[in-house]
């Protein structure tokens, strides 16, 4: 069964996000977006991709693999990650997460603990339960003390809760407005909007074409695609049994499905975010 319907490719899917952000030849696009919500101190001139996966410092440490992960050219760390639904102690996962590319700073021998920034980035296709009557859709969270003063400002998480953003083309002001409508609305669009005009968003829709990508990339983006779409079906089939519970239950029975169709365990893991270890432990 065919998923391809559109003429360019979904952001929000592991592959379509990996496609247009996650190589040297289109890191412009990933500055272009990370400008708008990085502080003017931080702007990023140039960043360099970096292994994203880390494994713990012992043997008791579990491996984190992030979506993205960058360095700045002032040493900046970025975590960059679309988050497609809601996960069990979300938070703590986050925090566990910059863990580790502030560990990865240290020095050995006469080191004065000297950090570089380390920003987690997360494109979220939901809206946090404890934030469903704010309006506010971009949420900046950062380390501070009882009088709301920055205690320390090295270490940021960065949301966007993409489906509160309702603006139309017409109503696009800001370069912010015109990247969260990309998120929104490239898997449906047919052309360029007049709105996007600019030359980052002309590289964006050239590289996001469909009818340009080779038939490995076609197939690994149904593949993507289509578990994007079973994950939707799960959220909104969980409802009566808790939205997170239902979510780890239904991608238990996407891995299931996937390996009874022959699917390699790293191929599960990518598009489900299950580790190796819980596919090969629930299939034996």
């Amino acid at each position: 069964m065919s998923y391809l319907k559109g003429k360019y490719v979904n952001p929000l899917t592991d592959f379509g996000f990996k496609k247009l952000f996650g190589s040297e030849p289109n890191k412009i696009l990933l500055i272009d977006f990370l400008n708008q919500i990085l502080p003017e101190k931080h702007q990023i001139e140039d960043l360099t991709y970096a292994n994203n996966e880390h494994l713990g410092k012992n043997e008791f440490d579990r491996k984190a693999i992030f979506d993205l992960y960058c360095v700045g050219k002032s040493g900046e760390r970025f975590i960059v990650e679309i988050q497609k639904a809601k996960q069990n102690f979300f938070k703590d996962r986050a925090v566990y997460y910059s863990s580790f590319p502030i560990q990865d700073q240290a020095k050995r021998g006469n080191w004065d603990f000297s950090l570089d920034p380390v920003y987690t980035v997360g494109i979220l296709d939901f809206v946090f339960d404890d934030h469903k009557q704010d309006v506010e859709l971009l949420h900046i969270i950062e380390l501070k003390n009882q009088r709301c003063e920055v205690f320390y400002d090295k270490l940021k998480f960065i949301y966007i809760e993409l489906p509160k953003f309702k603006k139309t083309e017409s109503e696009l002001v800001t370069h912010f407005d015109k990247w969260l409508y990309v998120f929104r609305h490239l898997a449906y669009l047919q052309d360029r909007p007049a709105a996007l005009q600019e030359k980052v968003f002309e590289r964006l829709f050239e590289i996001a074409e469909i009818a340009k990508f080779t038939s490995n990339e076609l197939e690994t983006y149904q593949e993507s695609l289509k578990y994007y779409w079973d994950l939707n079906n799960v959220v909104n089939t969980a409802k009566g049994e808790g939205i997170e519970e239902g979510i780890e239950k239904g991608k238990l029975e996407i891995a299931k499905n996937m390996k009874r169709e022959g699917f390699p365990v790293d191929q599960i893991a990518l598009l489900t975010g299950l580790s190796k270890e819980e596919i090969e432990q629930l299939l034996g």
